[in-house]
């Protein structure tokens, strides 16, 4: 596809970079259903999106297996059972915006907010299948990576995009890692990676490849930009790109994996019936600690803290919705509201995380700021 023809996929996304294409939706859009429609799911790229024909583009199996494989999608749907899971997928910029704001510093990167992030039910075939026909057998005294890779296009800052996870995930009968085709019931459309895209559940967004056409099995990690020398969470002191690299700070700092446990404050409104309330809306992301159990909300910067109504939560790699009326009759007027996240292993959403040079992984509370209100007044929020 030509950069200079490239369209946007959707008018409801808020566009923050044309070339390539990145762009968000509004958070109290984003959040009015479980599932997140084609036209209000993020798009992250790093090369100009790609059209591919399914009838002749191939992904390879290779590295250290018996037997190499190459398919096409007719291919892979003949020969591999279709599965399905429900994941949340989301960049590890995702609230990079706030993150700089909070901190008073600059970040580098795409100034996401606080809508990088979707819920979709994938399908396409167990990566686990997939690797055992191609003979795989990990050593038992050394771990190995699982690279994988999209050479249709050059990147912004390197030729092809490439990245890794451990192979111990991929063949993990519970890690639900799968070779996707579909999302939401219909093939992936061009801008989410038809014919092909790398499903990880719980890992960050980078490591989900669109357009994948090489998987190995590698004892290395592949030598990419994307891989090697972004998307890591540099120590604070770490300011820029330069002393990043005259520190070596790349090399010593291992690729971001999990995703953060996180909340997100979508939407706020003001009801005035039966009591003057605050009507307040969001989502939250499990981390490794497993799903989320509990989302609380505070509009008195924490002297109390009110448990939300989980709306929608589904298995362990879903997002989860929540939502919560919080009485505000005593006349005290709010200034803002936080929320924060409680999961199965009891870890607790912190008020704030460092500040790092590549705006990744922030976690700090949700907040909306009331005095820049903007939501419904005087609704009648009985529940």
């Amino acid at each position: 596809m030509d950069p200079s023809t490239q369209t946007s996929p959707s008018n409801r996304l808020i566009v923050l970079q044309e070339q390539p294409y990145n762009a968000e939706p509004d958070t109290a859009a984003l959040v009015a259903q479980p599932y997140t429609p084609d036209e209000l799911i993020y798009c992250r790229n790093h090369s100009p999106i790609q059209s591919l024909d399914a009838a002749t583009f191939t992904v390879s199996v290779g590295g250290l297996v018996q037997n190499a494989l190459q398919f096409r999608l007719d291919e892979l749907k003949r020969i591999f059972p279709r599965i399905e899971v429900v994941a949340a997928l989301q960049c590890a910029g995702n609230r990079r915006k706030v993150m700089g704001e909070r901190k008073e510093r600059n970040v580098d990167g795409v100034k996401w907010n606080e809508g990088v992030i979707c819920n979709v039910k994938w399908a396409g075939i167990s990566m686990r299948q997939l690797l055992l026909a191609a003979g795989v057998h990990p050593p038992d005294d050394r771990p190995l990576d699982l690279c994988m890779g999209s050479h249709v296009a050059a990147c912004s800052d390197d030729n092809w995009f490439g990245t890794s996870i451990p192979l111990d995930k991929a063949m993990d009968e519970d890690g639900d890692v799968i070779l996707a085709y579909e999302m939401n019931g219909h093939p992936l459309t061009p801008e989410h990676g038809y014919p092909f895209r790398i499903v990880v559940p719980g890992y960050t967004g980078v490591r989900w490849v669109k357009w994948v056409d090489s998987i190995i099995v590698s004892d290395r990690e592949p030598d990419n930009f994307y891989h090697k020398r972004d998307y890591k969470v540099l120590p604070e002191e770490v300011a820029t790109r330069d002393q990043a690299h005259s520190g070596c700070w790349w090399s010593k700092t291992k690729p971001l994996q999990f995703n953060p446990l996180n909340s997100v404050v979508a939407s706020v409104s003001h009801c005035s019936a039966p009591t003057p309330s605050l009507f307040v809306k969001g989502y939250a992301m499990k981390g490794s600690g497993g799903q989320v159990k509990t989302v609380e909300v505070t509009a008195d910067c924490g002297r109390t803290w009110h448990k939300a109504g989980i709306t929608y939560q589904e298995g362990r790699w879903s997002w989860t919705l929540w939502e919560v009326l919080i009485d505000v009759s005593s006349g005290i007027t709010p200034e803002r509201v936080w929320c924060r996240a409680i999961d199965e292993s009891g870890g607790i959403q912190p008020a704030d995380s460092s500040w790092n040079l590549r705006g990744l992984a922030y976690c700090g509370y949700g907040e909306k700021d009331l005095t820049k209100f903007e939501g419904n007044v005087g609704r009648d929020c009985r529940l």
